[in-house]
Order: structure tokens, then sequence, then C-alpha cells
């Protein structure tokens, strides 16, 4: 685990800690070739510079969130907005964590991407990568 990851996962309360901590394993398992760093506040896993998955604490407790996760197509996770692709869940326990799914949703990230990478150069336009 990255040791800026770790630092803001030590940072969290009893419970939000343990939330995260088995959030930053499975993703760190399911994405080897990941890149991970704390980024805009919060822990974020990239593949080839495109951010894929991350978990910040918001309010309601421990947001999970897939870039591309409004094209994955599962119930489990609640899409926002309509601009763009990300989807959604919080945790408030580790418990809580649906492991089968998050393991799902982690093999869908790898393979359903749109290229946040590039948005500023497109000038806010979202493609789809083909992988």
């Amino acid at each position: 685990m990255h040791p800026d990851i770790k630092a803001y996962n030590a940072a969290q309360e009893a419970a939000h800690r343990e939330v995260c901590d088995l959030l930053a394993q499975e993703i760190d398992k399911a994405l080897p070739k990941a890149e991970s760093e704390i980024w805009h506040a919060h822990p974020v896993w990239f593949l080839d510079g495109n951010p894929i998955a991350g978990y910040s604490k918001q309010k309601p407790g421990i947001r999970l969130m897939f870039w591309s996760g409004a094209d994955f197509e599962e119930a489990g996770l609640n899409v926002a907005g309509k601009k763009f692709k990300d989807a959604s869940v919080f945790f408030n326990d580790a418990s809580d964590i649906p492991r089968r799914d998050l393991r799902r949703w982690l093999k869908k990230a790898q393979t359903i991407q749109w290229d946040y990478k590039n948005l500023v150069a497109r000038k806010g336009k979202l493609l789809k990568l083909d992988l």
C-alpha cells in the first residue's frame, strides 16, 4: 500500500479506518498494475494515468468511487450525474462491503474506462477507451 494512502487511512476514525484499509487492500489486489497516490486529497488508483477507483471520507461515510462506474450497469452503485461517467457507494463499516460485488466492480473498472486523463486537452469532452 502506498505510504500516503496508509497515512490517510490511519487518520480516519476506527470504523472508517477499517473500511479504508479493506478497500485499499482489495483495490491493490485487483489492480496490480495500477499506480496509487493521494490525488485531490484522497486515495486514487490509476491505470496508464487514467483515474480508475478511489475513496474519500464524506459526511455520509467512506465513498468508494469508480470514474467509469456509470457504465458498469451495477445496481449497487449510484450514478450521480450525466456529464461524467462516475458511480459510487458509501460504507460506514467494513462488514457492509459486499466483497464479491467489489471484486466484480474492480474487474469491470479495468475493461470499462472513459478517458479522464485527456479530459482537459479535449476541452471537457469524454471519450470511451477501447480496451
